[in-house]
């Protein structure tokens, strides 16, 4: 299992248009993947569950993931929050 915790740069959080992206890259990957905030942890995967988190620019995050590319998935994800999901 790797983890990182990053904050979220965008004003709009992982909300409609950067969450797709957020989930287009975490499908990149065969390791299970996490999004957690405070005590709420969700597939990251998942539309319905990255947007029911409700996260808003500003927000630490924390990203989890568990398998044979587990590393590379964090880091791919962290980086895509860092950037403000501009490619």
């Amino acid at each position: 299992m790797y983890v990182q915790e990053v904050t979220v740069q965008n004003q709009v959080g992982l909300h409609a248009r950067p969450a797709t992206f957020f989930i287009q890259k975490a499908n990149e990957f065969k390791s299970s993947i996490w999004v957690e905030k405070e005590e709420r942890r969700v597939n990251a995967k998942s539309l319905l569950g990255v947007l029911s988190l409700g996260i808003v620019g500003g927000t630490q995050i924390r990203i989890i993931a568990d398998g044979t590319d587990e590393q590379n998935a964090v880091d791919e994800l962290v980086k895509l929050v860092r950037s403000g999901f501009t490619e």
